[in-house]
């Protein structure tokens, strides 16, 4: 049964905490997941979480403190001892998840929690996997894996298996390497189990899809969703065998781009959390809204140079609102559209003439539908056959240029090495209602003299 978390049962485990009743904690979470856990820690202050955290043991104390949100580890580790830290927490985690909970911690900290951890060679795993950036395929993988040598025979595979697996927790295969641990293949371990004993592993093994340390996770991520894979083997520069990454630390990269994009999206510049101080939150989000304050003061100047085209033709001020709102709508539908294209890798570079060109005929059939309506609007209302043709034709121009600009502005990003989802926010917004309004003004000044 999946477990909610209300109003009642926090207040029933505080009264409980409160009381110091291990016991009846100890009951209450061995119930739980260590993903519920983790969700419940949020909702309690230091001095509380650590009274639970000390009932768990030590695996599933480990397995919680994984799942708690970065910003509340940090915090809850700057209040333990650095040996509660090693021998409660990171001696029963995997290698990736030991570096992950390590690199929140001051430099002084970390190593002095390093010291702490009996295993010498878990250590020396944790402390290669710190050395590298958290957004490259070093940064994500884990020591733990299962490797055999190509000229041995599937009955000392097995064997082997037997005794690699005790430190590893999902087995989905068996990576096969030379003497010098070059990654030469992979063997599924179903083919392990069904071949023969005496049949030697480099006549079974299977091609094998690698990534080195330095790859970007975003591309990790690619590789890994084009190809199905569930795990994924890292090789360093030689192509020695150095780690594995699983599906669920890919998980946690989509999750992360995807908030970064929406927060690009929104304005935000920055990867900035609820929890942030308001300085950190502000330079995240000041910067694309003092752009469109540029652009605000930009679309009054441009309505100040037509403004003796508004008196004279006062209707057409009534239609500034309609245009702008349309331009903006318009431009982030079609950007939209090209940057998940481009996040996706379904854009190739061949596609691109096909997908303006498409963008422009559905481009031009929105603007036929919107276009004619407004004009059957204003011939219905309106005693003026000139501004209904103007400002028909002006909306239909507005549609086709402000959806080429929409397709094109993210493939420019993208070309330039800027992240396109910039082009889905206030940015495109504004540069498309200025043009937008521009280009209304402007044919609103060449076609109400022709009527």
């Amino acid at each position: 049964m999946q477990f909610e978390l209300t109003k009642d049962f926090i207040d029933r485990l505080t009264d409980i905490i409160d009381r110091q009743d291990s016991k009846a904690a100890i009951s209450i979470l061995d119930e739980l997941h260590s993903a519920d856990i983790a969700e419940i820690y949020n909702e309690l202050n230091i001095e509380q979480a650590k009274f639970l955290f000390l009932l768990l043991d030590n695996e599933k104390a480990s397995d919680v403190l994984a799942e708690i949100e970065e910003d509340d580890r940090e915090e809850f580790l700057h209040a333990l001892p650095s040996e509660v830290i090693a021998s409660h927490f990171l001696e029963e985690m995997d290698s990736d998840d030991a570096a992950d909970v390590l690199g929140d911690l001051p430099e002084g900290k970390k190593e002095e929690v390093l010291s702490h951890i009996k295993d010498a060679e878990q250590a020396g795993d944790i402390a290669d996997l710190l050395s590298y950036d958290e957004d490259t395929a070093g940064g994500l993988m884990a020591k733990e894996l299962v490797s055999v040598k190509e000229e041995w025979d599937v009955s000392l595979c097995i064997e082997e298996l037997r005794k690699q697996a005790e430190d590893v927790d999902e087995i989905y295969n068996v990576y096969v390497v030379d003497e010098h641990d070059r990654l030469k293949g992979l063997l599924p371990l179903k083919k392990l189990i069904i071949s023969k004993p005496d049949v030697k592993v480099f006549s079974i093994s299977e091609e094998v899809i690698s990534v080195t340390t330095d790859i970007d996770s975003e591309d990790v991520a690619n590789i890994m969703r084009k190809y199905d894979l569930v795990v994924l083997p890292v090789v360093d520069t030689d192509g020695k065998l150095v780690g594995r990454i699983t599906i669920d630390d890919i998980v946690d990269v989509i999750q992360e781009e995807a908030e970064k994009d929406y927060q690009m999206a929104s304005g935000i510049v920055q990867d900035v959390e609820y929890s942030d101080n308001i300085v950190t939150q502000m330079r995240g989000r000041l910067p694309l809204l003092l752009i469109g304050l540029f652009g605000g003061v930009l679309g009054a100047l441009v309505l100040g140079y037509y403004e003796g085209d508004l008196i004279k033709y006062a209707g057409l001020a009534l239609f500034i609102p309609l245009i702008m709102a349309m331009a903006g709508n318009v431009g982030i539908q079609a950007s939209a559209i090209v940057v998940q294209g481009i996040a996706s890798k379904s854009m190739g570079i061949v596609s691109v003439f096909s997908k303006l060109t498409r963008e422009l005929w559905l481009a031009f059939l929105i603007g036929i539908i919107c276009s004619g309506l407004i004009f059957a609007y204003n011939i219905i209302f309106s005693d003026s056959i000139a501004l209904s043709l103007t400002v028909s034709i002006a909306l239909f121009s507005v549609i086709i240029f402000t959806t080429l600009l929409g397709t094109v502005i993210p493939l420019m990003l993208n070309k330039m090495k800027i992240d396109p989802a910039l082009a889905t926010g206030p940015f495109i917004t504004t540069l498309n209602d200025i043009i937008g309004l521009l280009l209304y003004l402007v044919l609103g000044r060449i076609l109400l003299p022709l009527f």
